[in-house]
């Protein structure tokens, strides 16, 4: 019987799901997520470094959802035959992991999304440029839509290869692409100053994100070329200068933002109209006059947004909370994979913050 056989009391017609990749953070929130869909079945959890560990050892948080689940291995003996009745596969793999097996799988099932950033840029030579390494299969990068519901909606409904977008460009697109589009901030010189917890470093250790390195400490990193900024360039059509900071929570990403306006006469009001119109039938993005906090969306799949003008210094600020494993990363997958299998785009996602 499966999960949702136990949840409902009987066999519920829908997909089955498997997930690539899900011992880490991300991976794990996508089981959380999978576990409450009323629609989706997991078909299978991989996990090469823990394969044959429960699901409930590493995760006891999912114990109740997943009684005797073990990790497995991929690729698995036979590949086809474990694709054989599963309808999508979620990818949640360091970069440069999902290039050597997305084709296997494209060819397999009836839609793949990639949490990775493999595929999410559509030139191969910025790879290069901004992951210093050659992209392995760029004939694929244009087969890939790219996973920002707000932007591309309608792309993504029916996709059949969604690429997620990072957690940082996530935030920092929802709270500057309603004001570029508007004509109200120059494309040229924005500022993407933006904090993260430490999840969004992932699972396996590291010297900078063990406990005694990041507690009362709050550290800039990727100066000047963070991967993620390529991203947010492409998104908003504009340069932007982006400082990533980690700071001692674990997870949550407030990105604050600055440019210069592009008329005259501009008020805090135009923005916060602007924001308005383009997030008004969003269900997932919140338009408020209050600062945005990261503990308003832990656990949620909803980006909060507000903008400010500073007549004084002539600066237009623009500022966004999310939850970098939710609507950064994990539950952003789980809304495209709900677009792309025609199912209610807000299926098994929570539109509200665990409080306290």
């Amino acid at each position: 019987m499966s999960l949702n056989d136990q949840q409902h009391g009987g066999p519920t017609p829908g997909h089955r799901v498997g997930v690539i990749g899900a011992s880490g953070f991300t991976g794990a929130e996508l089981l959380r997520l999978l576990a409450g869909h009323p629609s989706l079945e997991l078909a299978f959890a991989t996990a090469d470094s823990q394969a044959g560990v429960p699901v409930a050892d590493l995760y006891p948080g999912l114990a109740a959802a997943y009684p005797g689940l073990t990790y497995s291995a991929w690729p698995p003996s036979d590949p086809v035959a474990a694709l054989a009745d599963v309808d999508a596969v979620v990818v949640a793999l360091p970069h440069g992991a999902s290039q050597a097996l997305v084709g296997v799988l494209l060819d397999r099932v009836r839609v793949v999304v990639d949490l990775g950033a493999d595929f999410r840029l559509d030139d191969a030579a910025d790879y290069e440029r901004w992951y210093h390494e050659r992209h392995t299969v760029p004939e694929l990068l244009e087969r890939f839509v790219y996973g920002l519901p707000e932007l591309h909606r309608a792309r993504i409904t029916g996709a059949d290869a969604v690429a997620v977008p990072g957690c940082y460009p996530t935030a920092a697109t929802l709270a500057l692409h309603p004001l570029v589009q508007a004509g109200l901030v120059e494309r040229h010189g924005l500022v993407v100053d933006a904090v993260s917890g430490v999840s969004g470093a992932g699972r396996p250790p590291r010297p900078t994100t063990t406990f005694c390195a990041v507690d009362s400490d709050v550290t800039a990193y990727g100066l000047l070329d963070h991967r993620h900024t390529v991203e947010m360039e492409t998104n908003l059509g504009a340069s932007v200068l982006f400082t990533p900071h980690l700071v001692p929570m674990s997870r949550g990403i407030l990105a604050t933002c600055y440019g210069r306006p592009a008329r005259d006469g501009l008020s805090t009001g135009d923005l916060l109209a602007a924001l308005e119109d383009a997030y008004r039938d969003e269900p997932f993005v919140v338009v408020s006059e209050t600062s945005p906090s990261t503990k308003a969306t832990l656990g949620s799949n909803t980006a909060h947004v507000t903008a400010r003008y500073d007549e004084r210094t002539g600066t237009v600020l623009a500022l966004a909370a999310i939850d970098n494993l939710g609507k950064g990363a994990s539950g952003q997958a789980l809304q495209c994979l709900n677009l792309a299998l025609g199912l209610p785009e807000t299926a098994g996602l929570s539109l509200t913050g665990v409080t306290p």
